[in-house]
């Protein structure tokens, strides 16, 4: 099965690192015309390097996904530029440096800059691209969620878990909306990878009888990548999954 992605434009939010910038290289790699967003400037700059280096330039942008206007500004921008905007991937989020707490610990502040970066973000990012999608009747929409969202969080952080869930009656929601115009939203939800330096701390928190657990839980016994996520994403995008929407697709090694 041959995916490409020449001549479609493409916004990767959480591109600075980790699944974002797999998900952005990649995507670029394809042909696409590719806008990498962060708020980490260093970190997307090093994503540029990497584009470049693999002969497959992209754009960056600083962004708050949790600031509408700004996300709103972002796809006005990239639709003059090239007056398109084909495929969104919501990817933007994380834990945002918290642990796991007692609930009757959890400040409100921390709660809601959870549920600002993961889920509104998604939401706003999906709104901004909404209209453009409907005008050209085609659109690929995908959110990244976690295995959190499906069960339980590791990390113990009830925003991050609820937050992820969110993400998964969103994409159900929008699926429906947004499918008369041709435009399908559907959801990725990853086990345990080590892709970044919160999941690094993650990791190396559980010591080695922790980590040898966790491994044991997995059925193919075995850690994943973000290239394994990667995959995921790209058939999702690709005109083979055309016919598949509202759907939250588990990358995890069998859980």
């Amino acid at each position: 099965m041959l995916i490409r992605f020449d001549g479609r434009t493409v916004i990767v939010t959480g591109a600075a690192h980790g699944f974002g910038r797999a998900i952005a290289l990649n995507f670029a790699a394809l042909g696409a015309s590719v806008v990498a967003c962060d708020l980490l400037q260093n970190g997307l700059e090093e994503t540029a390097r990497l584009a470049t280096e693999q002969g497959t330039p992209l754009r960056i942008c600083a962004l708050d996904v949790s600031d509408a206007p700004a996300v709103h500004n972002l796809v006005a921008e990239t639709l003059k530029a090239s007056g398109q905007v084909d495929i969104l991937v919501n990817n933007a989020g994380g834990v945002m440096g918290q642990a796991g707490r007692p609930l009757e610990e959890v400040p409100a502040a921390d709660w809601r800059i959870i549920f600002s970066s993961n889920l509104d973000g998604s939401f706003y990012c999906s709104q901004a691209v909404a209209a453009a999608m409907k005008a050209q009747h085609y659109g690929r929409i995908v959110n990244i969620s976690s295995g959190a969202g499906l069960g339980i969080s590791l990390t113990g952080i009830q925003a991050y878990a609820s937050a992820k869930a969110g993400q998964i009656g969103l994409t159900r929601q929008l699926a429906h909306e947004l499918g008369p115009w041709g435009i399908t939203v559907n959801c990725i939800a990853p086990g345990f990878v080590r892709s970044n330096p919160t999941t690094e701390k993650q990791w190396q928190s559980y010591g080695p009888e922790g980590q040898n657990r966790l491994i044991e839980n997995i059925a193919l016994k075995r850690l994943g990548s973000p290239q394994d996520i990667v995959y995921g994403v790209l058939f999702l995008a690709s005109e083979q999954a055309g016919w598949i929407t509202g759907q939250t697709l588990a990358i995890d090694g069998g859980r």
